[in-house]
């Protein structure tokens, strides 16, 4: 269970940003999708490839999955990028960086 923890940890240092910095990520909801589609796609078919072809595999914490990936993974690729983008908005939004685009 620390591994949620951790991702737990990844998105509250992070989701204060939205409130502080009002950095809007989670009111740009189909611009926030678009994103995470664009990484949790390729994310997860190499994943599953590489589980598939027996190139790796995962010590599962919940023991839950969706497909023959471990639902921690697949959170993993969700809760990354979300920082990513809040931390990222934040800095813009903090030294006033052009926020169109």
């Amino acid at each position: 269970m620390i591994y949620l923890v951790v991702l737990a940890g990844i998105f509250l240092a992070s989701a204060w940003l939205e409130l502080v910095v009002r950095t809007r990520v989670f009111r740009r909801w189909r611009r926030l999708l678009l994103t995470l589609a664009g990484t949790l796609v390729p994310m997860v078919l190499w994943d599953w490839y590489a589980i598939s072809a027996n190139h790796w595999h995962f010590h599962m914490m919940t023991g839950v999955q969706i497909g023959i990936l471990p639902v921690e993974e697949l959170l993993f690729f969700i809760v990354t990028p979300i920082a990513g983008i809040l931390s990222l908005e934040a800095v813009r939004g903090v030294k006033r960086w052009d926020r169109r685009g």
